[in-house]
């Protein structure tokens, strides 16, 4: 018992978690006749989804060196392409996997321009961070797009007395699962790994560093194609400006669960506690009243202190 709690103390998620904890009792002491209900804890898992699914996609591209700042645009476009599909008379099934192909193709080009161009990931993401938020403008004439959501919308909805948690938990639970499946037990995830770690030795070890970081990059766009379309479930229309900044809540998200921008480190069950903790303080601020300038304060300020934490980590592991 004594060994199994010692390893849990040493496990980089144990810290986040037991922030967490804290602060989901602090507010729950501060504003106890609003925050303890049972419709507010379905309200934040729904809050939640759609920046832990991308935060996923983000942990792989972290954990192998990489970074992914298109995340925000390639939501916003997947909501106008859903949008689009199922304004011409497209059914639910085509415009799902249009939507997830899209993602998976936003995400493969940024692998091709890291792998075929040698262009440092922070640079060739940001630029393709404002070129899919162009397309989005562009496709959609710079404005929302209104489209019948033929069922797509009932995967977020929440029904009182029939269906308490909506349909994109159990989807944001799966991806979480496969993708720590993935990272703890196939040759890809090992491979991520090692080329995180270092990948000058992964090159030397026989490591197709290449493939890795092309299947990395599509496999985390996939992952942004899933929230985007759950986005839209939430908000029913195409909208180009949608997610301004969710790259920023993916990446601190990671971080606080114990990632490094660094590479070679991470894990999805920390991303999904650094998920859970930004919106327990979301919400706490909103049950006490606070503006949204506060927040959005409060916001940038974990994230520095998560940038702080890696820093502090990396020093340590050197």
């Amino acid at each position: 018992m004594t060994k199994t709690f010692s390893k849990w103390l040493k496990t980089p998620w144990f810290g986040p978690l037991v922030a967490l904890a804290v602060v989901y009792a602090l507010f729950a002491a501060l504003t106890p006749d609003t925050f303890l209900r049972t419709l507010n804890l379905v309200t934040m898992l729904r809050q939640t989804v759609v920046v832990s699914i991308a935060a996923i996609g983000m942990a792989l591209i972290i954990v192998h060196g990489g970074i992914d700042l298109s995340v925000g645009s390639t939501v916003a476009l997947t909501t106008v392409v859903a949008a689009k599909c199922l304004q011409s008379g497209m059914g639910p099934g085509a415009t799902v996997l249009t939507s997830l192909a899209l993602g998976a193709a936003a995400g493969a080009c940024n692998g091709l321009l890291v792998v075929g161009l040698r262009i440092a990931p922070f640079i060739a993401t940001l630029g393709t961070m404002s070129a899919l938020r162009g397309i989005a403008k562009g496709l959609a004439d710079e404005q929302k797009i209104d489209a019948p959501a033929r069922g797509i919308d009932e995967w977020m909805a929440v029904i009182p007395g029939e269906r308490m948690v909506p349909h994109g938990v159990w989807i944001a639970l799966l991806a979480a699962v496969l993708c720590a499946l993935l990272l703890g037990y196939t040759k890809l995830g090992r491979h991520a790994v090692a080329v995180g770690s270092n990948e000058h030795t992964a090159r030397l070890c026989g490591v197709p560093v290449t493939r890795v970081r092309l299947a990395i990059y599509a496999l985390g766009g996939l992952l942004a194609g899933v929230a985007g379309v759950l986005e839209f479930s939430t908000l029913t229309v195409g909208d180009p400006t949608d997610s301004v900044g969710l790259e920023l809540e993916a990446i601190a998200a990671v971080v606080i669960g114990g990632g490094s921008l660094s590479g070679g480190q991470g894990s999805v069950a920390g991303t999904l506690i650094g998920a859970l903790l930004l919106t327990v303080i979301k919400a706490g601020c909103t049950h006490l009243g606070m503006p949204n300038w506060i927040q959005e304060i409060l916001t940038g300020a974990i994230i520095v202190v998560a940038m702080t934490l890696d820093r502090v980590r990396q020093s340590a592991r050197d």
